[in-house]
């Protein structure tokens, strides 16, 4: 299959800091790029396990002894580790957002820029579709996708505008959703808010910040004392979730103070955030919004 460069490849692998008969995983395996230099960095006693859901990325699997791709959901990343007889790894890297393969393949329908079915299903065999979302969801649940998904302040008009619209006729393809939406698409901002608009649809499609909070909760109980996490965001949703689980051990709230007003949380940063190089971004436009957060367990 033809995949994209991976994003920021060399500085989230280095995060790992990668012992070679160490085991590893890569939850977003995708073109199997950064997998592949997990590779070359590891000795013939170490391991690499990943994960994807996508039948199109099981295409790419590596042959190699010391890797073994897991078609599952890294929601479940602890589960399948444990089926393999693993308990705790020494780094866990992720790579979230689409991959450019799948923006790329019109019929899954994530790419604004092609007319094909509302789909958005990194599953293919997962029940709910954009289709699903657009022409069943009830108004206030279409609001709510589009403004805190989508961060779009209009969102319940655009609710009230499909909903009337779908009245009439199924919408079924992206070319179909973008004529309702019309009117709140002003040619100068056209292509950014048709992107928050399939952003708010793929997020709720994928239960993306559920799966990522599931996800980030498992991390204090795999990783080794010296474990690794190394974590590309693509917007600030993800990226807020990843910042404050790395700062407050939690998503919302305010984690429990001793006695002498300290808090114990489980994980602690690693360094600066990491941004691409302008280069990068030249040479891989994907690149652009990428933010990589390192995180090791607190002593």
């Amino acid at each position: 299959m033809s995949y994209h460069n991976p994003v920021l490849l060399q500085e989230s692998v280095d995060a790992l800091s990668i012992k070679p008969d160490g085991v590893y995983v890569d939850v977003t395996f995708g073109g199997g790029g950064h997998s592949k230099e997990i590779l070359t960095r590891l000795g013939e006693q170490g391991k690499l396990f990943a994960f994807d859901q996508d039948p199109d990325a099981h295409l790419n699997a590596i042959e190699d002894d010391r890797f073994t791709l897991i078609p599952q959901n890294f929601r479940y990343i602890q589960r399948f580790l444990r089926f393999y007889g693993v308990r705790k790894v020494d780094g866990v890297l992720g790579d979230f957002g689409v991959s450019s393969h799948q923006f790329d393949e019109a019929e899954r329908g994530f790419s604004t820029r092609f007319d094909a079915k509302l789909d958005m299903r990194m599953d293919q065999k997962s029940e709910t579709s954009a289709y699903h979302i657009i022409n069943h969801y009830e108004q206030d649940a279409i609001a709510n996708i589009l403004f805190q998904y989508g961060e779009l302040r209009n969102g319940r008009a655009m609710a009230k505008t499909i909903v009337m619209a779908r009245e009439d006729k199924k919408i079924s393809t992206s070319f179909e959703l973008k004529e309702v939406l019309a009117p709140y698409l002003p040619k100068a901002k056209e292509h950014k808010i048709l992107a928050q608009i399939f952003q708010a649809l793929r997020i709720e499609v994928n239960e993306e910040l559920e799966v990522l909070k599931e996800f980030l909760t498992q991390m204090p109980e795999i990783l080794t004392e010296e474990g690794r996490l190394s974590v590309i965001s693509y917007h600030s949703l993800e990226d807020r979730l990843v910042k404050r689980f790395i700062q407050k051990g939690m998503f919302e709230g305010e984690p429990e103070k001793d006695f002498y007003g300290n808090f114990t949380v489980p994980m602690e940063k690693v360094g600066k955030l990491i941004l691409p190089t302008p280069q990068e971004i030249k040479l891989n436009n994907r690149a652009r919004s990428a933010k990589l957060r390192i995180a090791k367990l607190k002593k």
